[in-house]
């Protein structure tokens, strides 16, 4: 029920007549009619990075560090696997001296019979 009685308000609220519109003036500031000076200092020229030389640079820079990532995973990788043959070496060794005791121990029991 209210909004039956406010949309014609609203409406007529909206509207905005030609007489509304010309009452309107076109006004400026002082800041904006003042003459434009050029700045005194100038900003360097820079020259632009070409898309070879920035192709380029972009190709190198991935490729050392695609090369230093794989040279650090390559001596971690050895290192590790240098580690692992390092104590298979030496529990080679240790079996090897058990095995050789127990051949002594043999030989010796052997040499006692034949007495």
């Amino acid at each position: 029920m209210a909004s039956r009685i406010l949309v014609p308000a609203v409406r007529a609220a909206s509207r905005v007549t030609a007489q509304q519109v010309a009452r309107r003036g076109f006004q400026s500031s002082a800041a904006w009619r003042q003459e434009v000076v050029a700045p005194t200092t100038t900003a360097p020229v820079r020259k632009p990075v070409g898309a070879f030389r920035g192709g380029l640079f972009g190709f190198l820079l991935g490729v050392t560090s695609a090369a230093g990532g794989m040279y650090y995973y390559v001596v971690d990788e050895y290192r590790v696997s240098n580690e692992l043959l390092t104590e298979d070496i030496y529990a080679l060794q240790t079996a090897v001296q058990r095995i050789e005791t127990y051949v002594k121990e043999l030989e010796q029991r052997l040499d006692a019979k034949k007495r």
